[in-house]
């Protein structure tokens, strides 16, 4: 829990959260950020609140206790998303203090009424739309529909050039030296990039061409810091974090990094034997890779390896005419999140029938991949020395084209 001035009359207000899955799916394994803030002028905004996980909406009034700011003196709150994750404690606060006005798009404000009921006071605010605080301070509104869901805008503050972002921009991880990325080098937040990616990848990713749309859009917006709903408070790196969105939003039509990721599952150990040598041909190359094993690993891991790869490798038996559970389960979900345009080699054991490449096969077509497979290939029981030597050689060919 943590108040942070940012500038003047801007305050961020910050809880870590680290033992919850995200939207009730996502592992976080370095947790989340949640930042609302406060912007003061002769009026007061609340900008974006955060869910009302167990005691969350108490830290927050408990920092806005420490501002000596009254509840009751928020004119304002400005909710640039309606996901609950933002919204959430909208209920905490009407419990002591009704008299504030929301702003939101047309379509948050649908999203209010059923989340939170008739009977607010609600300000639809479209592209260009301002509210005077007074004391210079300024509030711009543009909207960025599905970045990532259909009601999503940003606010910005004139005076500071401030753009609240929420959802865009953010980062998963816990950022406990400062809320600042310039108070970070660059080789710091090296270490912090897999959470962004994970971030984007497992909550963004769907919506991809709406990024870039965005980015487009706030482009004659004269951009000082950018403060999400989630992770740092970007300021000596503006440029750098909306390119890297360009850059992800990118990746997800195949132009990625020159990475490799392997995903794999086996029954009885006889797939996994020929992991090995795919493994090998891996190191031999000198190639960035990622290796997961179903069900082992998690869905938001493995999504966010094949988000950067330019191609998958896939290692799975046929299990009862289909493919490896496990594995249907990820593919299926890499296809919601519209992974497009990877190099892809499948290879797996049978027993007494094979059937995994005909529902994979199903399963590319029904969400349209455009992945350029190499020829399979599958083999009975145990891998004979042949069939390594075959999938040797695929290994290479995929690499070749990457």
């Amino acid at each position: 829990m943590k108040i942070t001035k940012m500038s003047e009359g801007i305050t961020q207000l910050s809880v870590n959260i680290d033992d919850i899955l995200f939207e009730g799916l996502w592992e976080i394994p370095n947790g989340v950020t949640l930042n609302s803030y406060v912007v003061e002028g002769e009026k007061i905004a609340l900008i974006d609140g955060v869910c009302g996980w167990d005691g969350v909406p108490e830290s927050l009034f408990d920092l806005l206790d420490q501002l000596d700011i009254d509840l009751k003196s928020i004119q304002y709150l400005v909710l640039n998303h309606l996901e609950p994750d933002h919204a959430g404690w909208i209920e905490d606060l009407r419990k002591i203090h009704e008299d504030f006005e929301i702003l939101c798009t047309d379509k948050g404000a649908d999203l209010f009424e059923a989340f939170f009921g008739p009977g607010m006071n609600i300000r639809i605010v479209k592209d260009g739309d301002s509210v005077d605080l007074g004391g210079g301070k300024v509030l711009k509104f543009t909207t960025i529909p599905h970045v990532h869901w259909p009601d999503s805008m940003v606010t910005y503050e004139q005076s500071s050039g401030t753009l609240f972002s929420c959802d865009a921009f953010g980062t998963f991880g816990m950022f406990e030296k400062s809320s600042f990325d310039d108070d970070y080098t660059d080789e710091e937040l090296a270490v912090y990039e897999r959470d962004t990616i994970r971030y984007y990848s497992n909550i963004i990713a769907a919506f991809s061409p709406f990024v870039l749309k965005a980015a487009e859009k706030l482009k004659d917006l004269t951009i000082h810091s950018i403060a999400p709903g989630h992770g740092l408070v970007w300021r000596s790196r503006v440029n750098k974090i909306i390119q890297d969105y360009v850059n992800y939003a990118n990746y997800q039509k195949g132009d990625a990094r020159k990475e490799v990721t392997l995903i794999w599952g086996s029954m009885y150990g006889m797939t996994g034997k020929a992991v090995d040598v795919v493994l090998e041909e891996l190191q031999m190359a000198g190639i960035t890779y990622h290796v997961h094993q179903v069900p082992e690993t998690s869905w938001g891991e493995i999504l966010t390896s094949v988000w950067t790869s330019s191609a998958v490798i896939l290692g799975m038996p046929t299990y009862e005419y289909k493919m490896f559970p496990p594995m249907a389960s990820v593919l299926e979900e890499l296809g919601k999140k519209k992974v497009h345009g990877r190099k892809a080699f499948r290879f797996g054991s049978y027993g007494w029938s094979g059937g995994a490449q005909k529902e994979l096969d199903e399963l590319s077509e029904r969400f349209r991949w455009g992945w350029s497979f190499i020829e399979p290939h599958e083999f009975k029981g145990k891998a004979l020395p042949e069939n390594l030597e075959v999938i040797r050689e695929r290994v290479r060919q995929l690499i070749q084209m990457i």
